[in-house]
């Protein structure tokens, strides 16, 4: 299947006989730009990823349920990254005398990333994916508001609350009265031993190491050694007595998405500058492999992982109490409080690691054949699956059920990203809609469990 560019827009023709060089040049710069952003992995801000079949809601159909799986906005790095990075800036700090050219911001630079925390731009990120939620859904929007759920990390839960606003905001906007405002949000703790179906975190083989838990970080290192080489010599011939290390490059790399989203309105950051698009690009591919073998379709125990979360989603579907034995929590599910069912709208916000479980154990990326660890595949290769196009900060997946004039049941289609889904497991349409029946019985995978027997397997 080939795999639609993004369009680019031309710029109007100049009005007269010169050119403007500057322009031209500018131009470039900006469309490099836009494409490497959309190439850093699960650190891209969110972007829509090109789409073949339309999103639009298909004419003589009108949504009943909609339901989104969204990841937090952007953050800062996590408290063990946000260690190391220092650690490199402050190792090229002590050992490069004079930073020149377009390493010269580096003399003036002071590392002040935090830790874990949701940036301004990740909190705005938020604002606009609960605007879009509104827009789209308008029609549902109108008559309530949704059931909204958050795992228990404070910047998932601000990511919530953050949503909320936006939605809010664009049901104000559309001049409905909202006297539920602030919405309740039930927050799920996170935590070893938690049953939590936002949140991994009770499978032992799958947490506690090998096999399972480190085919991932496996998979990058061997990736890691076809392309990093160049990058580490090229930075210690500009940087005499740097002395950086694979794990220094990777850092630097990292730190142009996370200085980037640390600005309020994402402005490129120096150090984007200081690769090219195609180390990007491998860098992209890089981060992919992480998602796909640590917590998809290649790892073994990776749908499983998602289990749980799927078997709500049949709950919701169907009207019927959940029935599930891995992670979902009973006290909460079955209580018609914190797990309503007859909703017309739900809102849940995870992370990147348990939506790449969840997606797998959904069958959505069952055309991906397993990534090659040893060269970098473009995403026609990858029939569409990368860590930028899945779980982007902001990311989000629309699970959307439809009457239409003609059909005789009820229609269900998944949108991330806002590209349409081609589900092959339950047989889509031209418009990437299932049946509900058949989109419920192609999830047999987690009505049945995956493969939970396996985490506690001595």
């Amino acid at each position: 299947m080939n795999w639609p560019r993004c369009p680019i827009h031309k710029r109007p023709a100049p009005s007269d006989l010169e050119i403007d060089k500057v322009d031209f040049a500018s131009a470039k710069i900006l469309r490099g730009i836009i494409k490497m952003r959309k190439i850093w992995g699960q650190y891209s801000p969110f972007f829509s990823v090109p789409t073949e079949i339309s999103g639009n809601i298909p004419p003589r159909c009108k949504i009943t349920f909609a339901q989104v799986l969204s990841r937090h906005g952007a953050r800062d790095p996590t408290a063990t990254k946000t260690k190391s990075y220092n650690s490199t800036i402050q190792k090229l700090k002590s050992n490069v005398a004079r930073f020149k050219g377009k390493y010269a911001f580096m003399n003036k630079f002071e590392y002040k990333l935090g830790a874990d925390q949701l940036t301004l731009f990740g909190e705005q990120q938020m604002i606009n994916s609960g605007i879009a939620f509104y827009n789209r859904y308008r029609g549902l929007a109108k008559q309530g508001t949704p059931f909204i759920r958050a795992s228990g990390q404070e910047r998932v839960v601000q990511s919530a609350r953050k949503f909320s606003k936006g939605f809010h905001q664009a049901k104000i906007a559309d001049r409905e009265p909202d006297a539920s405002y602030p919405y309740s949000i039930l927050v799920i703790p996170e935590g070893k031993g938690s049953n939590n179906t936002l949140d991994h975190g009770l499978c032992t083989a799958f947490e506690e190491g090998k096999p399972y838990g480190v085919i991932g970080s496996a998979a990058q290192q061997t990736f890691l050694a076809t392309f990093v080489l160049p990058i580490i010599q090229r930075l210690n011939t500009d940087l005499p007595g740097a002395n950086l290390t694979a794990t220094d490059a990777i850092n630097l790399l990292d730190l142009c998405p996370f200085t980037t989203v640390a600005s309020p309105l994402a402005a490129v950051s120096p150090f984007c500058h200081l690769f090219t698009l195609d180390e990007w690009k491998h860098y992209n591919y890089y981060q992919s492999l992480g998602k796909y073998y640590g917590y998809g379709s290649g790892n073994p125990l990776g749908p499983t992982q998602g289990v749980g979360y799927v078997n709500e989603l049949i709950a919701r579907l169907s009207g019927k109490a959940v029935n599930d034995h891995t992670t979902v929590n009973r006290t909460l599910d079955s209580n018609h409080v914190t797990f309503p069912l007859g909703e017309a709208l739900y809102v849940d916000v995870s992370h990147d690691n348990d939506m790449t479980s969840i997606f797998s154990a959904l069958g959505l990326y069952t055309s991906t054949r397993p990534l090659s660890n040893t060269s970098s595949q473009p995403i026609e290769a990858t029939a569409g699956y990368s860590a930028a196009w899945t779980v982007p900060f902001a990311g989000r997946a629309y699970i959307e059920k439809m009457e239409c004039v003609g059909e005789k049941e009820e229609l269900v289609r998944i949108i991330v990203n806002n590209r349409v889904i081609q589900m092959e497991t339950c047989g889509a349409d031209r418009l990437g809609r299932c049946t509900l029946t058949d989109f419920i019985q192609s999830l047999s995978f987690a009505a049945e469990g995956g493969e939970w027997d396996k985490c506690f397997a001595e």
